[in-house]
């Protein structure tokens, strides 16, 4: 398929915020001029972005996803002459410059396109866990895994995954819930094979073999990946970078996303911890994050095509509303093996709408030509909250009832974030429950 053009009337209407009211969206993206409105909606070459982009999203969230398993390796073998405090940083400084680094990596493809972003990090993610599977030293681990890594991870996803927008208008729910099942395989896939090649040949091969499963992965990706239309490079004023910290909508999305986050991490970093902690067995605590990856999966596939008829706000409310409250009534008083495999699955289910929506969210309020800045900031914003969960949930767990109050932090957080996006679809359709926004 050919690569349109811009057109002068694009600029022009992309400079205008989507409406709210989903028959005037649909109106107005069946404009000839519209930016996303003209994407074809499916076709090989689309979903062939979709694979390219799903395998950009197993090697980065998916990986992410599995971090529990070596905060539970690194207190335990590698580095047990750490405070859980200190050996958090690592998947913390993951957290933070996957997404951290959004506003530069989003410029950086308004302005250019995915092409070297997704070649150089590429190599960086590859290389940086190469490095980490020589480390013994925790400033090595920290470097290799929490840094190189991470930035590399911060140039293949966001970029990768800012082609969909131009590729699917109507049916971009579906997209983007099927491109983020990427995560949750990934999120099965690591657990269970690091955790088994650590027993079976040693910290370095198991890095090694994840390493170069990424590699293939992203050889992929790089074939397949491309925009539907070519980057338009562009002078940013300084006013330009401020407008949308003046939408009071966009402000509101970005604190929830923020407040969320500090609740979403808790149970993907200390779940397994917690369960060999109340006396679960080594053997069932290793599938807890592949359960509860799994288990959002389904969450991520279903709120993604339901979202693009029910309206991505409405299922976003409904399903991260759900995700706060498993962890206040069933995480928070039950330790039993039933009641954690149980939390794992439906935390899981509904906490997936966070990572298959928070992005179509930002796009549904904001103008086209902005979406990989905008969606930058938000990833940013996410990241300062993932950087500095870890260690505070870390100080937290001290204390004589420390689980309790880590529970309760995650849970109140989930809830908090969640009320904030909802206030925008209340100033965005008032409060009819049965708008499609």
């Amino acid at each position: 398929m050919s690569t349109p053009q811009s057109q002068p009337q694009a600029v022009a209407l992309a400079a205008e915020p989507e409406t709210g009211n989903a028959d005037m969206e649909k109106e107005k993206a069946s404009q000839p001029g519209f930016p996303g409105g003209d994407g074809p909606d499916g076709g090989l070459a689309a979903w062939l972005v979709v694979l390219g982009v799903w395998c950009t999203s197993f090697c980065s969230f998916g990986w992410l996803n599995s971090v529990g398993v070596f905060q539970e390796y690194y207190q335990r073998e590698l580095l047990s002459s750490y405070s859980p405090s200190t050996i958090s940083w690592i998947p913390s400084l993951q957290i933070f410059f996957i997404m951290g680094m959004g506003p530069v990596v989003g410029y950086l493809y308004d302005r250019f396109g995915p092409r070297w972003l997704l070649l150089t990090g590429s190599f960086l993610h590859v290389f940086g866990i190469m490095m980490a599977s020589l480390g013994t030293e925790y400033y090595q681990i920290l470097l290799a895994q929490g840094l190189c890594s991470a930035i590399g991870v911060s140039a293949i996803f966001q970029p990768a995954f800012s082609c969909i927008h131009g590729w699917f208008n109507h049916k971009r729910g579906a997209a983007f819930g099927i491109l983020f099942t990427g995560s949750s395989v990934g999120g099965v896939v690591f657990p269970i094979m690091v955790s088994r090649l650590i027993r079976e040949v040693g910290f370095g091969w198991a890095m090694r073999v994840s390493a170069f499963l990424m590699l293939f992965l992203l050889v992929v990706a790089n074939l397949t990946v491309r925009p539907f239309y070519p980057p338009q490079p562009q002078t940013v004023s300084g006013a330009q970078l401020r407008k949308p910290f003046t939408e009071t909508d966009f402000v509101l999305i970005t604190a929830g996303s923020f407040l969320f986050s500090y609740g979403f991490f808790v149970p993907i970093n200390y779940l397994p911890v917690q369960a060999l902690e109340a006396g679960m067995d080594p053997g069932l605590a290793q599938y807890l994050l592949p359960i509860l990856n799994a288990a959002s999966l389904f969450g991520r596939l279903f709120s993604g095509f339901a979202s693009d008829k029910l309206g991505r706000y409405n299922m976003f409310v409904t399903f991260c509303y759900l995700s706060g409250i498993w962890i206040l009534v069933l995480w928070l008083p039950v330790s039993t093996d039933a009641a954690l495999v149980a939390f794992a699955v439906l935390f899981g289910f509904f906490s997936g709408a966070f990572v298959s929506l928070i992005a179509p969210l930002v796009i549904q309020i904001s103008p086209f030509s902005e979406m990989g800045f905008r969606t930058g900031i938000v990833l940013f914003v996410t990241a300062i909250a993932g950087l500095t969960t870890n260690p505070i949930n870390g100080a937290i767990r001290q204390h004589s009832d420390g689980w309790v109050g880590v529970k309760v932090f995650s849970g109140v957080f989930c809830l908090a974030g969640t009320t904030l996006v909802l206030v925008v679809r209340i100033r965005r359709t008032g409060w009819k429950l049965l708008v499609p926004f």
